[in-house]
């Protein structure tokens, strides 16, 4: 499972000319699912996302963590894409959409039952996605890398 998330100002997802999912200032968290993503991918990425650090305190320093802003989840399927041979895209290690269609609730559950503001796009859609990047600050997450955390244990996040 793969993240992109960029501290937003604010933001918004448009589908068909109607804002279907739109926050304030926050997370803007585009996820890509992959055919080998498993229970403890979407607990180590989710974990990740609600504990950064990434706000600026009195200092100016990021030191303050998501707290009462809010938080935009976009499927994105296209960072599973492989250019590493030639110019177009491969997607063989995205998650079938069969697959993602059961696994995308259970991202915005995850989310849901830890977080107050969570907002959404819509599944599968032609999504447009407007955003004031704050900074920028933008990070990457793979949750393949999460074997290099020594802190993560699944049972450590079982209770909200």
């Amino acid at each position: 499972m793969k993240a992109l998330v960029q501290r937003v100002s604010e933001a918004s997802v448009s589908v068909n000319g109607q804002i279907v999912g739109q926050i304030a200032a926050g997370l803007l968290v585009y996820v890509g699912l992959e055919k080998a993503d498993q229970d403890a991918d979407l607990e180590w990425l989710g974990r990740k996302v609600l504990g950064m650090r990434v706000f600026a305190d009195e200092a100016g320093k990021m030191n303050l963590p998501l707290g009462e802003r809010g938080l935009l989840l976009v499927s994105q399927f296209t960072h599973t894409g492989d250019l590493r041979r030639g110019q177009r895209p491969g997607f063989d290690s995205a998650m079938s959409v069969s697959q993602a269609r059961i696994w995308w609730p259970r991202v915005i559950s995850f989310f849901q039952t830890r977080h107050h503001q969570v907002a959404t796009g819509e599944f599968q859609a032609d999504m447009k996605v407007a955003s004031i990047n704050d900074g920028p600050a933008t990070f990457w997450l793979d949750s393949y890398s999460r074997t290099a955390d020594k802190s993560f244990s699944a049972s450590s996040f079982d209770n909200p």
